[in-house]
């Protein structure tokens, strides 16, 4: 009986070596994918979806995801890009080209005949040694140098010309929200027609919705009032029929439902309410009261927004009108056109606890890319204001990482000693790509790390030379580089230790 008898029919099943190589390369396959958008001189990608959708990013982990891979391996590498993007918000390039990088040299072991799991268990030690010493490495900055962790996050995307001022943007939004430092807490707008320099930071919520009436006042301050019912006459949620034959009542019962909605509205307008926002629909007679009444109001809100709206004005939801009196927040709306656009922009909120960030871009991608950049940014400086521990960037991180792995690798005997050295020389993808996206020679650049004398050696992509990267500014955080190292050895480790892919596919057998 053949091995695969057992299997149903259709069914295709790889084992041993063959369906190591075959994951290696798959690997490998998505690494060199998102390579050449690593660091300053990185390039971008141009993907277009099945419904001719155009995305033109350098950021990895959105890559990924439009490229929507199928084989279970390269799903495996996309979802440790999205680990590091949940995690720290940034550094999925990183944490992709380096699981490719430890794959390619577990190959080369393999074929000097290392078996899978004494890789495996070199790999786990290497990542474990190297956590060691890299918190060695870590060291803190004051709170005004929390800007160069921003632009060193903006380098080489396509907002950089801005870099400084996104990123003092940035910094500016987590010190308002530093009471809770929740990334939800800062809320990005995107909307083209202008250049990237004309970001704003609005200390409050920014509500993609118009105000529903043109004769309502364009800009309003006072209470308030979050509402998700509906200020409209629902219609019956079955198929039920009324069938009026008397025009008297049919009259009558127009006058009942306008008797309604005038009675909502005077109920709302009672209580005091300046600013309703509206997560269900508002009738036309009701919009022309409101605006009559002079109260602004925007309706079909989304329920995140009005979660936001609650949290910045401290107004409470309701689903009760009477219940809005003591429910109130305070706030400030405006009434703002961008482009073609109109919008709702809230500020001058009594405690802010939300903040928005409203970037600009000459065109759609171009603000779609601002808007990566400045999440990218969000990510690295939250992780400094958490824990406060950077280490250099530039690929000097890495430099130094692998020398001084290599000293540790000494200190075992035999295959394992191999291993280690294979992850240190790993390592070295980092400021190689960065070399080599930059025009420059990798080998000519690190050729001379000994010899430098520089305490944190970094690949200078303009000159093609070393640099101090500390002392040019050139920093990141200690977390993003240890969550991308932990990713990629497990998920190296993963693929390592599977020796048989089998995928199915039922026969289709009408009955």
């Amino acid at each position: 009986m053949s091995k695969k008898d057992f299997l149903p029919e259709g069914s295709q099943r790889d084992t041993g070596k063959d369906a190591q190589r075959i994951n290696i390369y798959i690997a490998k396959l998505v690494g060199e994918a998102v390579r050449t958008t690593l660091g300053p001189k990185g390039m971008d990608k141009m993907l277009v979806n099945s419904g001719g959708e155009v995305t033109v990013t350098n950021d990895g982990v959105t890559i990924l995801r439009e490229l929507e891979l199928d084989h279970p391996v390269a799903k495996m590498i996309v979802q440790i890009a999205e680990t590091q993007e949940d995690e720290v918000g940034d550094g999925t390039t990183t944490a992709v080209v380096l699981a490719g990088e430890l794959l390619k040299k577990a190959e080369n072991l393999l074929d000097k005949n290392v078996h899978p799991a004494i890789i495996s268990k070199g790999y786990r030690v290497s990542a474990d040694i190297s956590k060691k010493i890299a918190e060695s490495y870590a060291f803190k900055i004051s709170e005004k140098d929390y800007v160069k962790i921003g632009m060193t996050a903006m380098t080489g995307k396509g907002s950089e010309d801005h870099k400084e001022l996104l990123s003092k943007i940035v910094c500016e939004a987590i010190k308002i929200i530093k009471k809770d430092l929740n990334r939800k807490n800062i809320n990005i707008e995107k909307k083209h027609g202008e250049s990237t320099d004309k970001t704003s930071l609005i200390k409050g919520v920014v509500i993609d919705k118009e105000r529903i009436h043109s004769s309502m006042p364009k800009e309003k301050k006072g209470k308030v009032a979050l509402l998700d019912i509906p200020l409209e006459i629902r219609s019956p949620d079955n198929d039920a029929k009324i069938n009026i034959s008397d025009p008297e009542k049919i009259q009558s019962l127009f006058e009942m439902e306008e008797s309604l909605i005038r009675n909502l509205v005077n109920k709302i307008s009672d209580s005091g309410t300046n600013i309703l926002f509206c997560q269900k629909g508002i009738d036309d007679l009701a919009q022309y009261l409101l605006a009559k009444k002079g109260i602004y109001a925007c309706r079909r809100v989304k329920k995140s927004d009005m979660e936001k709206l609650s949290k910045a004005t401290g107004a409470k939801i309701v689903s009760d009108v009477l219940d809005l009196k003591n429910n109130f927040g305070f706030a400030k709306v405006k009434s703002h056109v961008v482009g073609d656009d109109e919008i709702t922009i809230v500020t001058e909120c009594e405690n802010p606890e939300v903040v928005t960030i409203l970037v600009r871009g000459e065109t759609s991608h171009v603000a779609d890319e601002a808007k990566r950049a400045v999440e990218d940014a969000i990510g690295d400086v939250l992780a400094v204001y958490k824990n406060n521990k950077v280490v250099g960037g530039a690929g000097s991180f890495e430099i130094k990482l692998a020398n001084d792995l290599r000293k540790e690798a000494k200190k075992f005997l035999g295959k394992e000693q191999l291993v280690i050295q294979a992850f240190a020389d790993s390592l070295e993808i980092i400021p190689r790509t960065l070399a080599e996206n930059a025009g420059k020679d990798p080998l000519d650049v690190l050729s001379s790390v000994n010899a430098s004398g520089k305490d944190w050696p970094g690949v200078d992509v303009f000159e093609g030379v070393l640099i101090d990267a500390l002392k040019e500014g050139i920093i990141e955080p200690l977390k993003i580089k240890i969550q991308a190292l932990s990713s990629a050895s497990q998920v190296a480790n993963m693929i390592l230790r599977i020796d048989d892919v089998i995928l199915s596919q039922k026969s289709s057998t009408s009955e």
